[in-house]
């Protein structure tokens, strides 16, 4: 046995842990009973010592020492194991689990105190978090940007300073299209209420139609929509609403993305570095082109009235450009999640901002709740009506996702630059949405970019994929062209 094919059994080994990792992370989000929240973070706490000890092996070096690359592939693993590795060794094993365990248990303290909209309650633990995190950063840094050294666990080869200057060319259209549409008249939407359980099994359906395997998977419900697992266990959740049924059904197609991104990639990958998406950035171009540039497009939203016509009977709306206008309707909102494509990416600039600061110690744990009430009134011009509403709406913070947040936006600019290749590559793409039909698409996309998982880095798979090197113009054009459209402008 060569030093490649013992270093590749050993890392097969240690992604089936962090896959058993994952699922009980999966049921604390879905089944799991509420008084199980200490219990589980000492069993996630336990397994992440597993797996830091397995992730920082001295063995692990010897065989990146001596192992040879069998082909590119090959070279591809070598490539993520050292850096994986040299990541692993940075930090101690007691910072890890001790993450691991305070973690868990701020997931359940923030989801309490989310529901009881009691920010203080949140506060001491989110102290734990941050100081763990800083500690973890600083470690990583090895004298550099601590945030930096987060961000690369999720856009590896990217800077908080190229996204900042991302950020900074998106804001000023975003803004501009964004007051120019508040200042026309709001389409009609939706109105009654939505049986729970017809929600679910439309989602069922729309979770199909956009080639999720059902084999390899399974919907279920969670406050936080999420996917979770890879290669043939790949589960998502969603939420429903009994006034909003486009929550449900478009955090449904966003999660079927992530998804099916993970189910596409090369079988022969499969609990390797490579069998993974690349990136949370190129994830997340797979999630928001399902459930925007597809999902919300002009062709599939007429099929998706048929079907929803079907299924509730009234709803308020009586034709399909008025559906199209209403799925795609800007209005004042404070969730992250259900904003529309012209103002996500400003809920995402403003945690960018504070994160960052939270990380390099220019704002204080105690301040985040005044520092975000006075962001959003400054960007969206309206206050903050609850902490549910605000500071305490997205868990990434409880569970220590410090460098998550950017990726959002990093997708929505890799999506815009696959969406005009895609256009280009299947010049009948809107006939077959219109029928429900999103082979086309997702084959393209499967071909193109899902199935390398992780064989190149980030920026390359998708210039590889659009032909270009990403940028913000794609993603601006398209949405300035379709909102201009709907909104006369």
């Amino acid at each position: 046995m060569t030093a490649f094919d013992q270093l590749m059994a050993f890392q097969r080994d240690t992604s089936a842990l962090g896959q058993i990792a994952g699922r009980l992370g999966w049921d604390q989000e879905t089944v799991m009973p509420r008084g199980a929240a200490g219990q589980r973070g000492q069993e996630m706490a336990a397994i992440e010592a597993v797996l830091h000890a397995r992730k920082s092996d001295p063995r692990v070096a010897d065989w990146l020492e001596t192992a040879e690359a069998p082909d590119e592939a090959g070279t591809a693993q070598l490539r993520e194991i050292r850096r994986a590795y040299e990541r692993a060794q940075k930090v101690p094993a007691d910072l890890a689990k001790k993450l691991a365990q305070v973690t868990s248990e701020a997931q359940g303290k923030w989801a309490q105190a989310r529901a009881d909209e009691d920010v203080a309650a949140f506060l001491p633990v989110l102290e734990e978090v941050v100081a763990l995190r800083r500690e973890e950063g600083a470690a990583l840094a090895n004298g550099g940007d601590v945030y930096d050294a987060l961000v690369e666990d999720y856009e590896p080869y990217t800077t908080s300073d190229e996204i900042a200057a991302i950020f900074d060319a998106m804001r000023p259209r975003l803004v501009a299209l964004r007051a120019a549409i508040l200042d026309k008249p709001m389409p009609k939407g939706v109105s009654g209420t939505f049986d729970e359980a017809t929600q679910m099994q439309l989602t069922q359906k729309l979770a199909q139609a956009f080639g999720y395997d059902m084999n390899r998977g399974r919907v279920d419900k969670a406050v936080h929509p999420f996917s979770s697992g890879s290669g043939s266990d790949v589960r998502i959740t969603t939420r429903t609403s009994p006034t909003d049924p486009f929550n449900c059904f478009y955090s449904t197609i966003h999660e079927v993305g992530h998804a099916a991104y993970e189910q596409g990639i090369d079988q022969s990958f499969q609990l390797t570095p490579l069998g993974r998406g690349v990136s949370m950035g190129v994830h997340e171009s797979q999630s928001r082109i399902y459930e925007n540039q597809l999902g919300r497009s002009r062709a599939f939203t007429g099929w998706l009235f048929e079907q929803m016509k079907e299924a509730f009977g009234d709803f308020g709306l009586e034709t399909a450009d008025e559906f199209y206008a209403a799925v795609n309707r800007v209005q004042n909102g404070y969730i992250r999640t259900e904003a529309d494509e012209v103002q996500y990416n400003l809920h995402i600039m403003l945690r960018f901002d504070l994160e960052r600061a939270l990380m390099r110690g220019d704002l204080k744990v105690a301040d985040i709740e005044a520092a975000w009430n006075d962001r959003f009134k400054a960007d969206f011009g309206y206050d903050v009506d609850r902490p549910s509403n605000g500071c305490l709406q997205d868990v990434h913070w409880s569970v220590g996702l410090f460098g998550y947040f950017p990726t959002y936006s990093l997708g929505n600019v890799y999506a815009g630059c696959l969406y005009e290749a895609l256009r280009d590559a299947v010049p009948n793409l809107d006939a077959q949405l219109a029928q429900g039909d999103t082979s086309g698409a997702t084959g393209w996309l499967r071909e193109n970019l899902q199935r390398h998982g992780s064989l190149y880095a980030p920026r390359d798979v998708i210039e590889r994929a659009s032909g270009k090197a990403p940028g913000p113009d794609a993603l601006l054009s398209y949405i300035e062209r379709k909102f201009g459209g709907i909104y006369g402008l």
